[in-house]
């Protein structure tokens, strides 16, 4: 089964001897080797590329543990080099070299080298695009399969997608099993045997009990605000543990490096500024979150909300949650205010948008609840409402646009209605 991945394969084609170093990032096992080893590997050669002018090195692979020296690996590309024309260098897992960025800057001074990285880790790569590279490195984010792209190889009808994809997520790998069982234990098992694992190394943590704690903490409140004083808290009094709140702080800063979690920061709407107390986390992919809690705690409308977080991310936009602040009137006539809450605000340039996630709108209750955000916010940006199910999108009288999550997740271009 070869899964495709379009939109990332036309973002390297677009970036194609362009005189920087591609640098792929993303969480472990979410097909960044397919997509350089396999997608435009096979790109390349259906452009004309010689085989033996695409230079393959895989340093999390035993065999080639010795090119994992930045001095070995560097003589290793320039002997594969045999003549001026253009070679493509695919180097996966880049962070297994220490030094590496010294070798990538070596790299651009050779004309006729076009080179493509793959890595796991932000801290590793982000920070040094920027500070090592200079403008000379472009990264290119990728995320496990999009509800579209898991779609488009299911075996099944919409319905039942959705459900498999609420439960197990979107992991290349998890699509390829057809038992249940062999899906939960992949997934339970990658979770403490390579995520944890490698942020534990990494880090060099001390007291593993405790990331893992935190992580299941993480796990049961996504959708909700929270922060590390109110984890610690919690360590506190039901756990009687001393957890300080740096410590939480930096585990979560070690968890978003490694692409598992990722925070979006309370925006105040009207008075147009970040607000810091709470932060939302989110799983980069459901199905993880899922298998860490052992797939008891499966609440859809805080599934469906990471879901929808996460789609918007993989279309390249910028995510916060919203803060509304109100004053009502109370029961005795007193202005009271109150704080409502916009699930995302959505940016791309000069675009915004205001997003809503419902599971279930049917009662008055319910619509006045996910409504009246909305109702409050002045400006003229487009406001949305993305309810589970298959309904096409209509405007109501308010002008909000309504419509099911099946429509939303299959049409790119779905904010645009």
């Amino acid at each position: 089964m070869e899964i495709k991945r379009d939109s990332y394969l036309e973002q390297l084609k677009i970036r194609k001897d362009n005189g920087m170093i591609k640098i792929i990032t993303g969480i472990r096992r979410c097909g960044k080797s397919f997509l350089l080893f396999v997608l435009f590997k096979k790109y390349l050669l259906e452009s004309g590329v010689d085989h033996d002018h695409i230079i393959e090195i895989a340093l999390d692979g035993i065999e080639n543990e010795e090119l994992r020296d930045p001095k070995k690996c560097y003589r290793y590309i320039k002997d594969a080099m045999k003549d001026e024309q253009k070679y493509y260098l695919l180097l996966d897992e880049v962070q297994f070299m220490p030094r590496f960025e010294e070798v990538l800057n070596s790299l651009l001074r050779i004309g006729n080298i076009d080179v493509y990285v793959t890595g796991s880790n932000s801290k590793f790569l982000s920070s040094d695009i920027v500070t090592e590279f200079r403008g000379r490195g472009d990264e290119i984010r990728i995320y496990p399969l999009s509800f579209a792209e898991f779609y488009a190889v299911f075996d099944g009808d919409f319905d039942d997608a959705w459900e498999e994809y609420m439960i197990y997520g979107g992991l290349p790998q998890v699509v390829k099993f057809s038992v249940e069982r062999q899906k939960a234990e992949y997934l339970k098992n990658i979770f403490n045997n390579v995520y944890i694992k490698d942020v534990v190394e990494r880090n060099r943590i001390q007291n593993v009990d405790e990331i893992n704690t935190l992580v299941d903490i993480l796990a049961s409140v996504i959708g909700a605000p929270t922060n590390p004083t109110k984890i610690s808290n919690t360590f506190k009094s039901e756990r009687g543990l001393n957890y300080s709140n740096k410590t939480i702080s930096n585990h979560i800063d070690y968890l978003a490096e490694a692409f598992l979690i990722s925070k979006a920061e309370r925006y105040d709407i009207k008075g147009r500024k970040y607000v810091g107390a709470n932060r939302k986390y989110y799983f980069s992919d459901i199905g993880l979150r899922n298998a860490r809690l052992n797939f008891r705690q499966q609440e859809p409308t805080h599934i469906m909300e990471n879901i929808v977080y996460n789609e918007l991310l993989i279309r390249g936009y910028n995510v916060d949650v919203g803060i509304v602040d109100v004053f009502e009137k109370s029961s005795e006539g007193k202005k009271v205010h109150k704080q409502l809450e916009v699930d995302f605000v959505v940016n791309q340039g000069s675009q915004r948008y205001y997003i809503q996630v419902a599971y279930d709108m049917t009662s008055e209750e319910k619509q006045m609840q996910e409504l009246n955000s909305l109702r409050n916010i002045s400006d003229s940006f487009k406001k949305l409402v993305i309810v589970n199910g298959t309904k096409k999108p209509w405007r109501n009288e308010e002008g909000f646009v309504i419509m099911g999550m099946k429509y939303f997740l299959l049409n790119a271009d779905s904010l645009e209605f």
